[in-house]
């Protein structure tokens, strides 16, 4: 019964959401002010019919519900009840359900705290919001309905894919389709200014919360993704610069130009078309994801199995919601003439800079990542794009880019100097310099191109924040009164770029790593990075659904032992696979990992040894950003978004 219910659910969000579509983009064309109220109650109804489908979906999960199609082949009653609710969204249907749910919340809430937006400004974007809602709904519902049923249903599941059985299900794809789907709206936004005709420094007000929210949850969503396939692979990386891993990666780069620019067109108003476009690529680039992801063209780990109508469908979405964007930006082009005018040498040129660099690497990535599948599409010839060529074609434009974000915040709105903000940054500088010069002794140019640069990053961002308190220059008082006056956006930005350089810093740490494959008996041992590394033991183990095969391997430094890892090979029965359970130990500046990789015929184990230098600092570097974006939003100037014309206009009369 609740599954049906579940479907009908499903069934009712299509109507809501179209109705949504429909109301919210053409009642303000009409001037109907009652229409246009409904468009936010609409979004409500659709965001609360697609909650209750979610909800019956991930029932039949918990029950195990084998009638369920969806469940039978994802599920078991042998898992724990954690795989069986997170189960649901690992997989293909149940992820587009819960995609769909995601987008709906973001409708919800643009309905629900955006009273501050214009009426018809509200009304389009919710109506757009509807549409793109719409129609995934309608590819959920009719070619990936994850409530089918199956008679008679089977004693037991498939059970869940044994690499999906951790806990980074549960938090790495609802973070990253927040992300992803989250610039949604700011797609919407872009699309109705477009059809109002109007993009002012209001609408750059507007639309930069909701992108910082969403570059937020997809910065997040990628470091986490990256933790977990680095501790549940068992291959010791953090980026393969895998098919899926790039998908991820393009709307991050153009949603971090999206951001930047933003704060252009708030500022000086300039920018707009380029600003707009932005907003379109974003989007279109999760939406190229997605179809990527569930189409089979790309093979990957990430990649699910799907049906060539579920490709064929999702193409279509695509093509409607990009060329049609596109096609309007074309038509409404004239309108997006700048009004503000600056200096090539401000702050408003480092952003355009900032941009120019982002798009170039994403425009490598994307070239490098369907170049290969479109070449064997057109020609039937199979080609390899892997780690080599990304690392050789991106980090050329990386380094420009380290160093342009460094000196970009020091430079003033509209007309700059370069000299005072270099006085401004020299200490910064020298530093960078001593560590690559060090490094360089110990290690190769790259590495300590890429430490020095972290460095720089760094203390570029405290020196700004330094600088804006006059610390040094004035009473100790006087500079935390400053501090304290100081709005909480600038300590986001500078907690941001802090956070990227603690990332760049972490990855070339990480080429610093030590590895090695033995193959040890109990009582044996060898040595890597300046420890020994010695099998104690081999021992079998029981798990909750599946038997495991445990080595005690214990660390010596100086022949001190440290440290005892215990790392295992997991036997799972539903399904029958066996995976690699890595055991790492980390100091917060170092990773000691240890994969239980075989055991040979001969007997003993062959173990992988890693020691990574800085590891935990690609991740801490990741979540350090998103936090100074989270700071960021705190900033109740960035959270209040420009009075309606209405208000301002009333505001205007009274003051006169």
């Amino acid at each position: 019964m609740i599954p049906e219910l579940g479907h009908f659910a499903l069934a009712l969000a299509v109507a809501l959401a179209f109705a949504q579509g429909v109301i919210g983009v053409f009642a303000p064309g009409l001037r109907d002010a009652r229409a246009m109220r409904a468009a936010p109650a609409l979004a409500l109804s659709h965001f609360l019919a697609i909650g209750a489908s979610f909800l019956g979906l991930i029932y039949a999960g918990v029950v195990s519900d084998f009638t369920v199609e969806n469940v039978a082949d994802f599920s078991s009653s042998q898992v724990p009840l954690i795989y069986r609710i997170t189960g649901t969204w690992g997989n293909h249907d149940g992820s587009m359900v819960l995609w769909c749910f995601v987008l709906s919340f973001c409708g919800a809430t643009v309905a629900a705290f955006g009273g501050n937006l214009p009426a018809s400004l509200r009304a389009r974007v919710l109506g757009v919001l509807g549409f793109v809602s719409g129609g995934f709904l309608l590819f959920t519902l009719t070619v990936s309905d994850p409530f089918t049923r199956i008679w008679p249903p089977p004693l037991d599941g498939a059970g869940v894919n044994p690499i999906l059985q951790d806990p980074g299900l549960a938090f790495h794809p609802p973070v990253l389709y927040t992300g992803y789907v989250g610039f949604s709206v700011a797609f919407a936004f872009a699309i109705a200014a477009l059809i109002e005709g109007r993009i002012d420094a209001a609408w750059g007000r507007w639309v930069r919360p909701w992108a910082l929210v969403s570059w937020c949850f997809l910065t997040s969503g990628i470091a986490l993704g990256s933790w977990w396939s680095y501790y549940t692979l068992g291959w010791g990386g953090y980026w393969f610069w895998d098919p899926v891993e790039n998908a991820a990666l393009l709307p991050w780069l153009t949603g971090t130009a999206l951001l930047h620019c933003a704060i252009v067109v708030e500022k000086r108003e300039a920018l707009k078309a380029w600003t707009v476009l932005l907003a379109i690529a974003t989007f279109s680039l999760s939406l190229s994801g997605t179809f990527l992801v569930r189409s089979g063209i790309l093979n990957s780990v990430h990649s699910f199995a799907a049906a060539p109508d579920q490709g064929l469908f999702i193409l279509a979405l695509l093509a409607i919601t990009i060329g049609g964007s596109l096609l309007l930006f074309a038509i409404r082009a004239p309108v997006l003439a700048a009004t503000g005018m600056f200096s090539p040498l401000s702050r408003e040129s480092a952003l355009v800079l900032n941009n120019i660099f982002l798009c170039s690497i994403a425009a490598v990535v994307f070239v490098g990542t369907l170049y290969p599948p479109f070449v064997n599409l057109l020609f039937g010839i199979q080609l390899s794009v892997g780690a080599p060529f990304f690392n050789q074609t991106v980090l050329p434009l990386t380094a420009p880019l380290i160093v342009a974000m460094a000196i970009g915040p020091l430079l003033p709105w509209k007309r700059a100097a370069l000299r005072p903000a270099l006085e401004r940054i020299w200490l910064a500088a020298v530093v960078a310099v001593i560590v690559f010069l060090v490094m360089t002794e110990q290690s190769n140019a790259i590495t300590a191109l890429g430490l020095g640069g972290g460095v720089w990053v760094m203390l570029s961002a405290v020196s700004d924040i330094a600088e804006r308190a006059k610390l040094g220059r004035v009473k100790l008082g006087d500079s935390l009164g400053r501090l304290r006056a100081m709005p909480r956006a600038a300590f986001g930005a500078a907690l941001g770029h802090i956070g990227f350089g603690v990332m760049v810093f972490g990855i070339a740490g990480m080429t610093l790593a030590s590895q090695k494959v033995v193959v040890l008996n109990p009582g044996q041992s060898t040595e890597l990075g300046g420890y020994s590394w010695k099998l104690d033991d081999l021992r079998d183990a029981p798990g909750p659904n599946y038997a495991q095969r445990v080595a005690d391997v214990t660390i010596s430094d100086d022949g001190k032992p440290f440290l005892t890892l215990h790392p295992s090979r997991r036997i799972f029965t539903t399904p029958k696979v066996i995976t690699n359970d890595a055991a790492i130990h980390t100091n917060g500046f170092q990773d000691i990992y240890v994969v239980f990789a075989d055991e040979p015929a001969g007997g003993g184990a062959e173990l992988r040894l890693n020691r990574h230098p800085l590891a935990p600092e690609i991740w801490f570097g990741g979540l350090i950003m998103a936090l100074g974006g989270a700071l960021s939003l705190s900033d109740r100037r960035l959270r209040v978004g420009a009075p309606s014309r209405k208000r301002a206009a009333k505001a205007a009369g009274v003051v006169a």
